[in-house]
């Protein structure tokens, strides 16, 4: 977590935030892969694929070392790229959204692997979630697609919470859907079901 919160990897900058997660997965079996993309009139974006296993099935954690701006380094209580801790807490930036997610997952995924578990374990990270959001998470499902890379579950360890820290798990997701519904039937009151 520290190593990563010393990066300031503003969207679209990685500043070596990826080589940290990836020469850490490295060190406990992770094959990885870099995934660079760029559509025309947006910065590049560096992305991470990392998987342990080839078997199913496949458990993937999906991710972003990316951060939005601090701001005024002067107002922060300590520099936003320097990791303070306080009261048993480490602060700076991404420290909550979502390095520390990312540093706790790889070292959860070390603790697994040292048990021999059964199927496969993935680390999606991209550096563009805080931003335009065009050549991370999106691009890298379609090179998935396209080379046969497939999971079975995805957590995402984006930072949710309502009253204290890990009170709640929400099933999020990212657009929308539109549609059409036609019933067909006699319309009518709740009231009077019967009628209707």
């Amino acid at each position: 977590t520290r190593a990563l919160i010393r990066k300031p990897s503003v969207t679209p900058k990685d500043e070596g935030a990826l080589d940290v997660v990836e020469e850490n997965l490295k060190k406990i079996g992770f094959a990885t892969t870099r995934l660079s993309f760029q559509d025309p009139g947006t910065d590049r974006v560096d992305n991470l694929y990392a998987r342990w296993g080839s078997a199913e099935p496949v458990f993937c954690f999906a991710g972003h070392t990316d951060v939005v701006p601090a701001g005024d380094a002067d107002e922060w209580a300590s520099p936003p790229f320097d990791p303070t801790t306080k009261d048993g807490a480490i602060y700076g930036r991404g420290a909550a959204d979502m390095k520390g997610s990312i540093a706790a997952f790889a070292a959860a995924a070390e603790r697994v692997i040292a048990g021999n578990p059964k199927g496969s374990i993935v680390l999606l990270i991209t550096g563009d979630e805080e931003g335009p959001a065009f050549n991370g998470t999106k691009k890298v499902l379609g090179w998935m697609s396209e080379t046969g890379e497939k999971i079975s579950h995805c957590l995402v360890g984006e930072p949710s919470s309502s009253e204290h820290l890990g009170d709640m798990i929400k099933v999020g997701r990212r657009g929308s859907t539109n549609c059409w519904l036609t019933v067909f039937g006699a319309q009518g009151h709740v009231a009077y079901p019967a009628r209707a």
